[in-house]
């Protein structure tokens, strides 16, 4: 019942907001502790268009920021969240998140090279009792519109170590995904700023989209 009650409620919100151009918006993640939570600038609205144009969807262009202990992060279906370095979560802002993601919310963490060890604790203090568990390459977040039969695509190497999704598990429906080792932001960037080849660039957008189309239809 509180996922129907959010996303009701999630959908008369948005169509208030956007009727009259966009069906919604997402949002980038801010939180408290020093990390660059704003890094990687280009990012989402790159990965916004790449939605729009290849997969019917109608997403404002720019991406909010909404705080972690903010009431307006159930204004958003999507949240996206980065950085490399430390991630503090106060209890009230832990207890926000995890009403958002129980309600229906969804939450995206890439690691930018740097946040695994912070993020890891602080997702303890949201959700106790979950771990975060790998995805099996035959999870259907790597099989939208785009296959991934390997799971996460490597788009820029660190300490020789594969990509790896995972995933915080609440009722049956994946709330949270984790992408680790893979750098999928920085491949949705404008192609000048990491110079990244084409293909690596389409790939990090293709599994980009394949989340945000997981993350919105998951309940449905």
């Amino acid at each position: 019942m509180k996922r129907i009650s959010f996303i009701f409620c999630l959908l008369l919100i948005c169509s208030g907001l956007y009727a009259q151009k966009y069906s919604f918006k997402i949002a980038k993640l801010k939180y408290n502790g020093g990390g660059d939570w704003y890094a990687n600038k280009t990012s989402l609205p790159n990965l916004i268009r790449f939605c729009n144009q290849n997969l019917s969807m109608n997403i404002a262009p720019e991406e909010a920021v909404v705080e972690v202990g903010s009431p307006e992060l159930f204004s958003y279906p999507f949240v996206h969240m980065t950085g490399h370095g430390n991630v503090v979560f106060s209890d009230a802002e832990a207890q926000n998140l995890r009403n958002y993601l129980i309600s229906g919310g969804f939450l995206h963490i890439d690691d930018n090279y740097g946040l695994d060890k912070y993020i890891r604790k602080e997702m303890k203090k949201v959700f106790p009792e979950y771990e975060f568990v790998e995805l099996p390459f035959t999870h259907p977040i790597y099989h939208q519109k785009y296959p991934f039969k390997n799971g996460l695509p490597k788009i820029h190497e660190h300490d020789n170590k594969p990509p790896q999704g995972f995933g915080i598990i609440h009722e049956g429906h994946l709330v949270c995904f984790y992408t680790y080792e893979t750098d999928l932001g920085n491949g949705w960037e404008d192609q000048e700023v990491y110079n990244d080849p084409e293909d690596k660039r389409q790939q990090a957008l293709r599994m980009g989209a394949n989340i945000l189309a997981y993350a919105l239809t998951q309940f449905m």
